[in-house]
């Protein structure tokens, strides 16, 4: 056999198997534009079916209050708090889940924003209005939510409801003196704590400090929530409170001493008698 004729089979064979190669692509090649077509049609579907998914991680436009509230706190306690509010080691903790109550019961009695470190936050004149207290307070609100003070008009209606009322006054004072009386003494003259901290007085304090600190649990204060005094106690622990301080402005019987209870006065009666008796005793003995 010549050559040539050797040759023809490989020329009829080089030709089939180019087109059985070219075959497989195109089924490799249609096999991944029909995986591509069924997912892009699922996930059609599903965006289609679900549109809340795609949108749940977004974060949601704050209010307008809210919008000034963060300018606000960016300028006076993103130093000590942290931006978004999560807080900075060895300055401030984090602000998510506090509420608008425990922001604009510190702001509203001046106590943040804190003028410098040390044992416990004093109360002063306030930085910024109630109006601002707010807006700072729906700015955290809207970050992390949280417990939330009552209007100013409904929680003064409650207390001056419960304070026309002696058996729910008397009520509030069976709760002030289990709940309150241990720390800030039971004519709320406040006192000292450990660590050079302290329950401070309650003399001067609104109807909304005296719930907000309740809710809220500042300083070493525990939190009362709704579970443990609701609502109406609260109102009625308030309505305690402002008859204290009502009939404080005057004094009956005599000198208060601060207000600090009967052990103190009966003290300074013992000290100032024996020393009345000690001197006419010598007054006696010197004429005689």
């Amino acid at each position: 056999m010549s050559s040539e004729q050797s040759r023809r089979p490989l020329a009829r064979l080089v030709p089939g198997g180019a087109r059985a190669a070219r075959g497989k692509l195109r089924r490799r090649l249609s096999a991944a534009v029909r995986l591509v077509a069924a997912l892009t049609l699922v996930g059609g579907l599903y965006s289609a079916y679900a549109p809340g998914v795609g949108r749940a991680e977004e974060t949601p436009a704050l209010s307008a209050a809210a919008q000034h509230g963060k300018e606000l706190y960016d300028t006076s306690c993103i130093t000590c708090h942290g931006t978004n509010a999560q807080g900075v080691q060895d300055r401030g903790p984090s602000l998510i889940g506090v509420g608008s109550a425990a922001v604009e019961f510190q702001v509203n009695t001046g106590r943040m924003p804190l003028a410098r470190q040390e044992a416990q936050a004093q109360r002063k004149a306030p930085m910024y209005n109630e109006k601002d207290a707010a807006d700072i307070g729906a700015y955290i609100q809207e970050l992390g939510g949280g417990p939330q003070l009552p209007s100013a008009a409904s929680l003064d209606a409650d207390v001056k409801q419960a304070q026309a009322n002696p058996e729910t006054v008397a009520h509030g004072g069976e709760l002030y003196r289990v709940n309150c009386s241990s720390c800030h003494g039971f004519s709320t003259g406040g006192g000292a704590l450990s660590s050079g901290k302290f329950a401070p007085t309650l003399q001067h304090s609104t109807n909304r400090d005296i719930y907000g600190a309740m809710l809220t649990g500042p300083q070493n204060m525990p939190v009362f929530g709704n579970n443990q005094l609701s609502p109406d106690d609260k109102a009625a622990i308030i309505a305690y409170v402002q008859n204290l301080n009502k009939n404080s402005q005057s004094d009956p019987g005599g000198w208060n001493i601060g207000r600090y209870g009967p052990v103190p006065e009966g003290l300074v009666i013992f000290l100032v008698g024996i020393a009345a008796l000690v001197f006419a005793t010598l007054w006696i003995a010197g004429k005689s």
